[in-house]
């Protein structure tokens, strides 16, 4: 009977990790000893914000839970005390995360599974400092915003210079009307005509 409630326990661990692996897009491995509680906490919420999660694994289960959701093997990275960031979110975010904390506590990264690749650990380092995807968008509309300014400005330069054009022709054409002789009046003919018949 205790041998059955023992191997229960392991087929439900192992069922509570696939649940949780089968939710997360992509995955970190990390080495966590030697990080107080405190630290692990604040690692957490940070993951958080990132629609990350962390958890500490047994390397068994763990090792048949990825067997079973037909992930790449990564049994190779479970071994010793493991965490795992189970990535929700964007990868990208996740990995800086994890990178700088790398570098302020005695946390190892060990590698990751990333749109279904495997990373080693300077494959993590080199894409936790490629731009998220928040970053894209971000610069992409400042750039928007940079060339819809530019255009605003060079379209207001043409419209000034071109009334400038237009009052200056303004200018140059009122002299221009005042030198021209007047016409001579229609009532001003029949008296020269009269004056050219008394002679």
């Amino acid at each position: 009977m205790a041998e059955i409630k023992v191997q229960q326990s392991k087929i439900d661990a192992v069922k509570s990790l696939k649940e949780a692996f089968g939710e997360a897009n992509d995955f970190i491995f990390a080495d966590f000893r030697g990080i107080n509680v405190e630290k692990v906490t604040e690692l957490r919420r940070k993951l958080r914000e990132g629609d990350a999660e962390l958890k500490v694994v047994k390397n068994n289960y763990a090792k048949i839970a990825f067997r079973e959701l037909d992930h790449p093997e990564v049994a190779e990275f479970l071994v010793g005390p493991t965490a795992v960031a189970m990535i929700k979110g964007e990868a990208g975010q996740a990995a800086k995360t994890l990178v700088e904390f790398e570098g302020d506590t005695p946390l190892k990264l060990k590698s990751g599974l990333i749109g279904g690749e495997l990373y080693d650990l300077e494959k993590i380092v080199a894409f936790s400092k490629l731009p998220t995807k928040k970053e894209l968008i971000q610069m992409l509309l400042f750039a928007i915003q940079g060339t819809t300014t530019k255009l605003v400005r060079t379209l207001q330069a043409v419209a000034d210079k071109k009334a400038e054009e237009g009052d200056a022709s303004v200018s140059a054409a009122a002299p221009a009307e005042e030198a021209a002789p007047a016409a001579p009046s229609e009532e001003a003919a029949p008296a020269a005509d009269a004056e050219v018949s008394a002679e």
